[in-house]
């Protein structure tokens, strides 16, 4: 995925308006990688993205539901341990029973913590899981998006019945439009290996004819010497027999 792409393309739809601050692209990077790594469908992530967007305000971040839960029967201490299960993350996980759905897939006590699934790990593990299982409402990505095509404005019914429903929809088809500029979930072809480097070739000999005709070395010097007194010495020799 060409995260570059993807970014360039989220800010000319102007879903975040005119700029990116790093906590939005923070909170956003965990859910990429996250998909990346579990091998989401490029239209579940677009919902996903979308969920987050409308869920935390357009911050990117876990929060906090406004109210803590006030006037809501969620919104009362109880289980073991008498804490309130309001809404927290990126998908405002309430109910207890949730909480210990949650821990049991994340392996974090998170009915003794309940503030743990504000932590951006946590909270990214819990939206996925969340809406692929159906939690929260037991209606799951699947149920709206397959072979079949898209359902939008109905996917809204895994977090939240038909609530700004048609909105969501319109988030996420500009995140799907950018996920698609940045060639999401489509396998990288590797770069062709550099071919190795060749050794120098040896230059060829030139040929016979061109290197220049060999001269005679002088003779040592002292050789007409010795000659002589050779000629000198048979020449005694003979005049003594004389």
């Amino acid at each position: 995925m060409d995260r570059a792409a993807f970014y360039a393309a989220v800010r000319a739809s102007r879903l975040f308006g005119s700029s990116l601050s790093q906590r939005q692209v923070d909170g956003i990077e965990y859910i990429l990688d996250a998909a990346e790594h579990r091998g989401t469908p490029l239209q579940f992530l677009a919902y996903i993205l979308a969920t987050a967007w409308h869920e935390t305000a357009r911050t990117m971040q876990p929060i906090e539901e406004y109210g803590h839960g006030r006037g809501r029967q969620y919104g009362r201490p109880v289980g073991p341990y008498g804490k309130i299960y309001y809404g927290r993350g990126f998908v405002q996980l309430t109910w207890l029973s949730n909480y210990e759905k949650a821990s049991a897939e994340l392996g974090v006590d998170l009915v003794r913590f309940p503030e743990k699934a504000l932590e951006l790990g946590n909270a990214t593990l819990i939206l996925f899981a969340g809406m692929e299982h159906g939690w929260f409402t037991a209606r799951k990505l699947a149920d709206y998006i397959g072979p079949n095509g898209f359902d939008s404005p109905n996917a809204r019914r895994i977090i939240n019945g038909i609530d700004q429903a048609e909105k969501i929809a319109g988030y996420a088809r500009g995140f799907e439009a950018a996920l698609r500029q940045a060639n999401y979930g489509q396998v990288q072809q590797p770069s062709p290996a550099p071919e190795p480097a060749r050794a120098p070739e040896t230059p060829a000999a030139p040929p016979l004819d061109t290197f220049p005709p060999l001269t005679p070395a002088p003779a040592a010097a002292g050789t007409a010497g010795v000659l002589a007194m050779l000629i000198s010495l048979i020449a005694s020799l003979f005049g003594r027999k004389a």
